[in-house]
């Protein structure tokens, strides 16, 4: 089949892809919070601030307006975070930004406290049954496995402690629990659809794709994994595409690549990936260098603006990333921890919907922030603009050229 003629079977296959997906899109559905289980210790004359979740920004303003339910709450906000190695993000984003969203609505030092297993789960529940020992009134737990996770949420509900799931659900955990992260189905639909118009950029005649997940123990990869096999499978079953096939999933870059230069030796026709992130896409990419493969020839996907995967979009390795904004994330899990922490019910403009546990079969309470994908076009505008990432760091060495190309600077 020639370049030219796929290429267009692909585009109007993307184009038709687009008017199922907008039939198919929800809106998600908002939910009101139980106040039954909850006594309120702000007085009667307070008034209780109705934070909207599309408010926060990037200059943490919006936590200024939470500094009298911050004075009125008791007790310690436990944050717990899993480990520095399947994402630079814990350390160089999320417990930063947690920091600032705490201080910015007033708490001291000794009023948060913030974690990081470094990969052990045992770590983890140490921590936990520490901050609850201390007074924890609040805990944010981002899992290492829904079961450690579940385990340590039932011991700080035993206690008294309010849970908020902290971007990772924990799947069984208590039903009374709330949920802050990103649409994550809506990040795995920017992944695919990523892909299919790299794909057409690209002049990929006749792509074989294979599909590399995200660990199968986190519920975000199967969610990931809902929302781009939705825009890839219909081109697999009209026949644009072919798929290579779709291994085990790995958050561990390591493994990632082995598992993908495996597939490359056994299937040489690959000519794309989907890669769940940037840490996995990089992995890939390494392997694809070794095999001295071309810039802009082979589509790999990504999410979490990394450093390392802006880079490689820069340079032609890489479609783009999904950008999670996570000051975002980061302020809103903060925010919805001070309102539990006051005893207050959170307004339901900022719990703006639900997403199912189906280990208990229950909805728990959400609270979703906005994904954003980013190529080198709107690099500057959003990633740069935010400061994410600094242009001394992302355009050092053999990316500066590249970055002059997209406009940085």
């Amino acid at each position: 089949m020639g370049t030219v003629r796929t290429t267009v079977a692909l585009t109007a296959a993307v184009a038709s892809l687009g008017l199922v997906l907008t039939a198919c899109s929800s809106t998600p559905t908002t939910t009101p919070t139980s106040s039954a289980s909850m006594t309120p210790t702000m007085s009667a004359s307070a008034a209780i601030p109705q934070i909207n979740a599309a408010d926060f920004t990037a200059d943490f303003a919006v936590m200024k307006q939470l500094t009298a339910l911050a004075s009125q709450g008791k007790g310690l906000i436990g944050v717990l975070l899993p480990d520095t190695t399947t994402s630079t993000r814990y350390v160089q984003y999320d417990a930063p930004y947690l920091q600032k969203a705490f201080e910015g609505a007033g708490l001291g030092s000794d009023q948060f406290k913030i974690d990081n297993a470094n990969g052990s789960a045992s770590t983890m529940q140490t921590q936990a049954e520490a901050d609850i020992s201390a007074g924890a009134s609040v805990l944010l737990v981002d899992p290492l496995d829904p079961g450690s996770g579940a385990a340590i949420e039932a011991k700080a509900e035993a206690a008294g402690v309010k849970v908020i799931d902290y971007d990772r659900l924990v799947t069984g955990g208590p039903a009374d629990r709330y949920y802050v992260s990103f649409d994550n189905v809506e990040v795995g639909t920017l992944i695919g659809k990523g892909e299919v118009t790299c794909l057409a950029a690209w002049s990929v005649a006749t792509p074989h794709i294979l599909i590399m997940d995200g660990d199968p123990t986190d519920n975000n990869a199967t969610l990931f994994a809902q929302g781009y096999n939705a825009v890839l499978d219909p081109l697999f079953k009209s026949g644009p595409a072919v798929k290579v096939g779709e291994p085990a999933g790995t958050w561990t870059p390591s493994v990632a690549a082995t598992t993908f230069e495996q597939q490359f030796t056994a299937h040489p026709d690959i000519n794309a990936v989907v890669t769940p992130n940037d840490d996995n896409a990089n992995a890939v990419i390494a392997v694809l260098q070794k095999n001295n493969v071309q810039p802009k020839t082979f589509p790999t996907t990504g999410q979490d603006a990394s450093l390392p995967g802006l880079q490689n979009i820069l340079k032609g390795y890489q479609c783009g990333t999904v950008y999670k904004p996570i000051y975002l994330e980061a302020q809103a899990a903060a925010a919805l921890a001070l309102y539990l922490r006051a005893g207050q019910t959170p307004p339901t403009t900022l719990v703006n919907s639900k997403t199912t546990d189906k280990e208990i079969g229950k909805d728990i309470q959400s609270v979703y922030t906005t994904p954003i994908w980013v190529t080198s076009d709107n690099m500057a505008a959003t990633v740069v603009k935010d400061g994410a990432v600094t242009v001394a760091d992302l355009c050092a060495g053999n990316v500066a050229a590249a970055c002059t190309a997209a406009s940085i600077k």
